[in-house]
């Protein structure tokens, strides 16, 4: 049984190649290539695993793209329950230009994914009993808008804690109909659930709205280079990014989510695992593309935030 359980509706094979200028119509030789296992939920269990922690990816894959990611996380040494669908696997394409530093990031929406489908997942999530559920990434196409919500509440009827991690009809409805037990969207993503563009005061005010309302028990606003905010019963902390010479922030948010979920799982203050989350984000920016944080960045970054020593129970191995 796995202290923590990702589940991944609309998992991805990530791609992901450099090249000088990205131009219209002629051919862009790439360079660096790699591919990865992805989706939310899945990099969340790659980071949890880095860090040498317990965790099980839940995900949903068909078609030959949907082997091809199993086949990647057996190379990576992810311990999986794939469930079939009858659709394809998603793949997505990053490309980072060098000479701006952009990355330019193509997404397909995936298959569409029925009920059906859907339902032995919570069957699997009644059947671990995990002590923390992490529900991250987006509700496939035709996916019932109220999926996370209703896993948010057969964790809860076992004394577990659901994590969130999604935006749009996915987020909304969940925060409606059930209480999580930690919610991270991006400001982006808050902005866009209570449905206009924030600034930092302005995303304080609608994260406390929601602890205080009931629906989450924490809300960690990812803030990009800014750091993140964390609500709490206690009030609304801040912590800064720290400054890092940055190749790539694809992963960043995930990365702090997977860190955070691991420290929490073993017991950390509320505090330290947030600083922890932080640290992992800014190690996601140094690496290259899809590759996510590395331990030993994570366990450099770390001893940067304020305070790191007193605010943490255990340590990083």
């Amino acid at each position: 049984m796995s202290t923590v359980l990702t589940i991944t509706l609309n998992p991805t094979v990530d791609l992901f190649a450099e090249t000088d200028v990205v131009r219209p119509v002629r051919k862009i030789r790439t360079s660096n290539d790699r591919c990865d296992p992805g989706g939310g939920g899945i990099n969340v269990a790659r980071v949890i695993t880095e860090m040498g922690g317990d965790a099980e990816a839940l995900f949903l894959c068909g078609g030959p793209t949907g082997t091809w990611l199993n086949a990647l996380l057996e190379k990576a040494g992810i311990r999986r329950h794939m469930l079939p669908i009858s659709g394809d696997t998603r793949v997505a394409y990053a490309v980072h230009e060098r000479g701006s530093g952009f990355d330019y990031r193509f997404v397909p929406a995936g298959p569409s994914v029925s009920a059906q489908e859907i339902e032995p997942c919570m069957e699997i999530i009644r059947s671990r009993n995990a002590r923390y559920v992490v529900a991250s990434g987006s509700l496939p196409a035709a996916a019932p808008p109220d999926t996370y919500a209703r896993m948010a509440r057969i964790v809860a009827e076992q004394g577990g804690r659901f994590v969130l991690d999604t935006s749009g009809d996915g987020l909304r409805v969940t925060l409606e109909q059930a209480r999580v037990f930690l919610v991270k969207p991006s400001i982006g993503e808050l902005g866009q659930f209570v449905g206009h563009e924030l600034d930092e005061q302005a995303a304080r005010e609608a994260a406390m709205n929601l602890v205080r309302r009931g629906a989450a028990e924490m809300v960690a606003v990812t803030m990009g280079a800014q750091g993140a905010l964390l609500a709490t019963a206690e009030g609304v902390m801040k912590m800064p990014a720290p400054r890092v010479k940055a190749r790539s922030a694809i992963g960043a948010g995930d990365s702090f989510l997977g860190a955070m979920v691991w420290a929490l799982a073993k017991d950390w203050v509320v505090k330290g695992a947030f600083h922890l989350g932080i640290a992992a984000g800014a190690a996601a920016v140094l690496t290259p593309g899809t590759q996510l944080c590395r331990h030993e960045d994570i366990r450099s970054l770390y001893p940067m935030s304020p305070n790191a020593n007193t605010e943490r129970e255990g340590g990083i191995d």
